[in-house]
């Protein structure tokens, strides 16, 4: 497998925006927390839904469904933050938080269960996806966050279906 840079043989955290599902490095999540109250900060892109209080830390919260430009949704009580550190070339900066509306499982992906991203023919910036991961349940896109969040606007990314297609047609 000729892997992207970044995709390799892991365990990778997942979860979803509606029936889109995606995964992204364990070792780029510094933690996950219930959703809790955001303080939202004047004149910010819609992306950027505020800040919280994280044990004294006072970090940025992103709501990716906005990132995304998908339909805002009443979070249920299955949404978490999901906080990523990101870090420039020589230094570390604080984490940033995003909104999904549910973790699933946390993931081991071998060679085989990881592909390159499909060639989108240039409808989608390569530097957001690390490619797909998939088990037989379900197949994932693979996030690159550290590129997505340091993005300004929205992110178009496409759905992959939350099935494995592979498995041929499903029977009622």
């Amino acid at each position: 497998m000729s892997a992207s840079a970044g995709l390799r043989p892991g365990r990778y955290l997942t979860f979803h925006l509606g029936s889109s599902h995606y995964g992204v490095p364990i070792r780029a999540v510094r933690e996950v927390v219930r959703l809790c109250p955001v303080t939202v900060v004047p004149l910010m892109p819609p992306h950027v839904r505020g800040v919280v209080n994280l044990r004294g830390n006072v970090l940025p919260v992103f709501d990716l469904r906005a990132k995304f430009g998908m339909a805002a949704v009443d979070y249920s009580d299955r949404a978490c933050i999901v906080f990523f550190d990101m870090q420039e070339r020589t230094r570390h900066l604080a984490a940033i938080g995003t909104i999904v509306d549910g973790v699933d499982d946390v993931v081991m992906l071998g060679e085989a269960q990881l592909a390159p991203p499909p060639d989108f023919a240039g409808a989608v910036e390569s530097g957001y996806l690390l490619g797909v991961g998939s088990t037989p349940e379900r197949a994932f896109t693979l996030l690159q966050m550290q590129n997505i969040l340091s993005t300004e606007g929205s992110v178009t990314l496409p759905s992959f279906t939350s099935t494995v297609a592979a498995r041929g047609p499903e029977t009622s």
